[in-house]
């Protein structure tokens, strides 16, 4: 696809509390989500498996959707198939100082993996790279469905879909049944959920509580509701061991955005200001001195 990426990453931020006019695109459907993320990247049963082996699984969320036709929990009904909780698995988006756009730094809902000085993907050529993330925006142009790149380009101006042809090599849609094991995923026991779905609704859902759901979709198998009980145990303990860059990042974040002095880690002193002003450059404290990995710049050859 040619798209024209630099100083937008569109897809990769919730960007409507700087556009001029209000959008809710994603609230549009007959099920609204849980959560209140935006762009939330689906994540496929690989792209699970593959961010749980990379000790990333605390850079998970899951998405479920309200659905008086569903399964209650908590007092929600949330969508379900035979009886179970369906979800998806994104990326988590903590609060980010970015400035997309040409605009003022800003608080902003801001992918785990994108970096805010130069707006590009930390993991854009890693194994982890999200499938969804690779084939975007084809599968919208495949679909006739509009562009995050062109929802930017209406609010903001400027050419950001240079090409709307999709690929001729697009990969295989999930659509339908066959996203069932695949993209869309169900929880074997909706009582194991009892108040995790309450605070998935509060937006106060724990490390614990998000690790479930990557279990749940590791130990899919494609195309069914059946889940493999013992790689689904396997996965859940290996997923609530997770501790890495990005998962200290986005508590890091978090505190910052609130304006609290972010925790010590391993009995050092915390890195960087208390200072909640929106300035980009936090994240060589905050990611790189953690160990994310840099991005190259838009000047590299």
């Amino acid at each position: 696809m040619d798209v024209n990426c630099e100083g937008c990453a569109g897809c990769c931020i919730d960007w409507r509390a700087v556009a001029p006019a209000a959008s809710d695109h994603e609230r549009r459907g007959p099920r609204e989500p849980l959560d209140d993320a935006y762009n939330l990247v689906p994540l496929t049963r690989d792209d699970a498996r593959a961010f749980l082996d990379a000790g990333l699984a605390d850079a998970l969320t899951p998405r479920l959707w309200r659905d008086e036709s569903g399964v209650e929990i908590d007092g929600v009904s949330v969508s379900a198939i035979d009886g179970k909780p369906a979800f998806f698995l994104g990326l988590r988006k903590p609060p980010k100082p970015v400035a997309p756009f040409d605009t003022e730094p800003a608080w902003l809902p801001t992918c785990v993996f994108l970096d805010p000085t130069t707006l590009q993907c930390r993991i854009h050529d890693d194994e982890t790279y999200p499938e969804e993330c690779a084939d975007y925006p084809g599968h919208n142009l495949k679909l006739d469905q509009e562009t995050e790149c062109e929802r930017v380009e209406d609010a903001f101006g400027g050419t950001r879909l240079a090409d709307d042809d999709p690929p001729e090599d697009l990969p295989g849609f999930l659509l339908g049944p066959q996203a069932v094991g695949q993209k869309v995923f169900v929880f074997p026991d909706p009582e194991r959920l009892s108040g995790v779905v309450g605070r998935l609704a509060d937006g106060e859902s724990t490390a614990g509580d998000r690790a479930l759901f990557v279990a749940a979709a590791v130990a899919a198998a494609p195309g069914t509701t059946a889940v493999n009980r013992e790689r689904f145990e396997s996965a859940l303990s290996t997923a609530r061991e997770a501790d890495s860059w990005a998962g200290r990042a986005i508590a890091d974040w978090e505190a910052r955005a609130g304006g609290e002095r972010p925790a010590a880690e391993d009995g050092e002193s915390a890195a960087g200001d208390r200072s909640p002003a929106a300035d980009p450059r936090l994240a060589e404290a905050v990611e790189v001195a953690r160990g994310a990995p840099e991005t190259p710049g838009w000047d590299a050859e």
